[in-house]
């Protein structure tokens, strides 16, 4: 028997191969699918079966491209309601390949459908040796249970019983293999850990450790991060069963004289990716700057319009490549090319510009003297801002500025501050299109701010 794990960092997802001799399982695959094709081959294994434990929300699945190009079933919760041709399967259902046997058990809580796989080796003995888990159980934390409007209550007491029932009924030398890692948006406090055991959650997971399941609900249901946008999207499209892959061009390169009569029919946005620094000093007016080094998928889901076509500024066009993937991994499949060029070229043709200030903490704390109508505004979750903020900052988070702008006044002179100035970039980039000019990026965020010695 033999086990790979497979990690997308950004989004944080853990999938699998689960092989035998000749033949392996997939549980719970992203949409680049190239990588378990070639992890199959590597191990001169046929993919016989693909396994979801749930409708992922913060990422499309990559079952129904893996079907198409390996023939192999898919399994799916019964509960899910799925429009693509799957095998149902639900609580005790048994899965066979080899030497392998997978019991089904629902755990829902997480999402309502939510089931865990459970591994036995048969040629070893018939105890379990190892569980996937989706995310129900995490390394150091548990799924939140609040994705659905009206429902965190229940789905809390669900999750409860999923964890103390069903998966901590499994021995303590069970491993554990979750579909996220720290960084997840999908819980609160996950750890960089990847894999563990039952015994180890059982003893130094903090959310197993509440005494009552009022406690534990309440704990996953107050002051819990807030969900992006493309999470209710990509349960969504998970359940139909995504586009594939394959229909898919790559980016074509588009000359400025072409993006610019794409961009006049206003059914396109631009997504810049360069760093918030670059962005500041020139870019397309009306873009959306989101830096593709930092959590770009997750970032990019929260605030990129999937009704619309987009064109990408990027520095070339191995990179516009990669920016495709990793915005199709959250359901943005609406790409119509790249800026062939990048911004030079727009640039030498003579297209106008637009640029958001760069400004040191220095150079903010002076013009705060002589402007005292200046607005901090600290674009960090309302929890980092608890913890450490500049008096009298104005905290919205940097989402929520597609709809809150309005409660700033565009004639003050605006400075937008985060951790590093990556989430300030999107924030500048947003109330430019709403009409802000006179707004500046400090930069370095609060790290710059602190080894200022500014407080």
């Amino acid at each position: 028997m033999i086990i790979r794990q497979f990690f997308i960092p950004g989004i944080a997802h853990s999938s699998y191969l689960i092989g035998g001799i000749g033949s392996c399982l997939i549980i719970d695959p992203s949409r680049d699918i190239g990588q378990y094709l070639t992890a199959a081959k590597e191990e001169g294994m046929q993919i016989v079966g693909i396994l979801e434990t749930h409708l992922h929300a913060d990422f499309v699945s990559g079952h129904c491209d893996l079907a198409d190009v390996t023939g192999a079933p898919i399994y799916m919760p019964e509960s899910a309601g799925c429009l693509f041709p799957h095998i149902p399967v639900r609580n005790k259902s048994l899965i066979t390949v080899e030497d392998l046997k997978i019991e089904v058990r629902e755990t829902p809580g997480h999402t309502p459908e939510h089931i865990s796989y459970v591994l036995f080796h048969l040629s070893r003995g018939d105890k379990p040796v190892a569980v996937f888990c989706g995310d129900t159980l995490f390394v150091g934390d548990v799924g939140r249970p609040d994705l659905f409007p009206g429902k965190a209550q229940e789905l809390g007491a669900a999750l409860y019983s999923s964890l103390h029932n069903q998966l901590l009924t499994l021995p303590d030398y069970c491993e554990v293999y979750p579909a996220h890692g720290a960084g997840s948006l999908c819980g609160r406090l996950i750890s960089a850990k990847r894999s563990s055991t039952i015994g180890y959650e059982r003893e130094f997971n903090q959310a197993l450790a509440f005494s009552s399941q009022d406690e534990f609900i309440r704990h996953l249901t107050t002051d819990m991060p807030p969900a992006p946008d493309h999470f209710s999207r990509c349960s969504e499209i998970n359940r139909a069963g995504p586009a594939l892959m394959k229909n898919f061009p790559p980016p074509a390169p588009l000359n400025p004289k072409k993006v610019s009569e794409i961009l006049s029919k206003g059914f396109n946005d631009v997504i810049d990716i360069r760093r918030y620094d670059a962005f500041g000093g020139m870019h397309i007016p009306g873009s959306i700057n989101v830096d593709a080094e930092v959590n770009f998928s997750t970032f990019a889901g929260w605030v990129i319009n999937s009704e619309k076509s987009h064109v990408l500024v990027t520095h070339n066009r191995d990179q516009a490549d990669n920016i495709a993937i990793m915005l199709r991994r959250v359901g943005i499949d609406t790409i119509s090319g790249f800026l062939a060029g990048g911004l030079q070229a727009w640039a030498l043709t003579g297209f106008g510009t637009d640029h958001c200030k760069i400004c040191s903490p220095s150079d903010v704390e002076k013009r705060r003297v002589n402007h005292p109508d200046m607005v901090i505004l600290d674009v960090r979750t309302r929890s980092e801002y608890e913890g450490y903020h500049i008096q009298g900052s104005i905290n919205i988070h940097w989402p929520d500025l597609r709809t809150r702008y309005t409660e700033l006044d565009r004639s003050c002179p605006t400075a937008i501050i985060c951790g590093t100035g990556v989430r300030a970039g999107i924030a500048g980039s947003i109330l430019k299109r709403e009409g802000f000019e006179d707004i500046c990026i400090i930069a370095g965020g609060y790290s710059g701010w602190i080894a200022t010695g500014l407080k």
